[in-house]
């Protein structure tokens, strides 16, 4: 993959990630349906609680969020938020169905991480719920450990952390 655009899938197209403020039409679009997908998925009766992200917190170099393209298409999203010096979290890593099983997510979380570390970020973290296996699988083959909460995550059930170098 090379530095803050283009990687390679493991189906040989290209992909390319573009940096947008989380209020753009096409990430809220994303984040609607990354929302609407949890909510109808989420396995406990108390639901699933949704908060859009703030626009403050992914701007550069605190942040970013970064859509996926590929062939014209948009196929998913994700951003990095800086929580305190050297500790970057991971936030709405989400590919759509027509993109998933290409490493689109994998290409994703690498570029995520590789902004963070340039901004200074010695440490990533990120929750999810244990209903996401795929997403779990990608963070543990990804050098990310299970951690002790770092927040309150009504939404969460599992907390990850990796130290960087």
């Amino acid at each position: 993959m090379t530095a803050h655009g283009y990687g390679r899938d493991y189906c040989g197209s290209v992909s390319q990630f573009r940096a947008v403020p989380v209020t753009d039409a096409l990430a809220h679009a994303l984040l609607t349906e990354y929302f609407s997908y949890r909510a109808e998925s989420f396995p406990t009766p108390s639901g699933y609680v949704t908060n859009f992200p703030a626009s403050d917190q992914f701007e550069p170099p605190r942040g970013v969020f970064l859509l996926v393209e590929d062939a014209g298409r948009t196929l998913g999203c994700g951003g990095i938020r800086q929580l305190d010096s050297g500790r970057f979290e991971i936030k709405h890593l989400w590919v759509r169905p027509d993109g998933r099983g290409t490493g689109l997510g994998r290409q994703l979380l690498a570029e995520l991480e590789q902004r963070a570390h340039e901004w200074g970020a010695s440490e990533l973290v990120l929750d999810t719920n244990e209903s996401l296996a795929a997403a779990g699988g990608l963070y543990r083959s990804s050098g990310f450990e299970t951690c002790e909460p770092y927040n309150d995550n009504p939404n969460a059930t599992t907390w990850y952390r990796k130290v960087l170098v």
